[in-house]
């Protein structure tokens, strides 16, 4: 019993070890060019978000519009006077703009 225990252990934390890797989305320095360059020119309007903080991972409620980037698989929007660029699939932050 105790070595089965130890088995489900070390796999659940693998488990949870590949499930975080996956989260870490890296953007390719052309693809992060291509989108501060788009963004400059697209300017949008700041919106408020309550109850949400901006940081790497937090996912925005599915009301928050997302704009596209031509050629580019993720979304931006404008929150708090800070472009964020987000997972259209997870609504997660992937990468703030400063």
């Amino acid at each position: 019993m105790k070595k089965n225990l130890a088995a489900l252990a070390a796999v659940l934390l693998l488990a949870g070890v590949g499930a975080a890797a996956a989260e870490d989305v890296v953007i390719q320095p052309e693809q992060e060019t291509v989108i501060k360059e788009y963004v400059k020119k697209q300017p949008l309007a700041s919106v408020k978000v309550p109850g949400v903080e901006l940081n790497i991972g937090t996912a925005l409620p599915d009301t928050v519009e997302l704009h596209e980037v031509p050629n580019v698989k993720y979304r931006y929007t404008v929150i708090d006077n800070r472009t964020v660029i987000v997972d259209p699939g997870t609504h997660k932050i992937i990468k703030i703009i400063e």
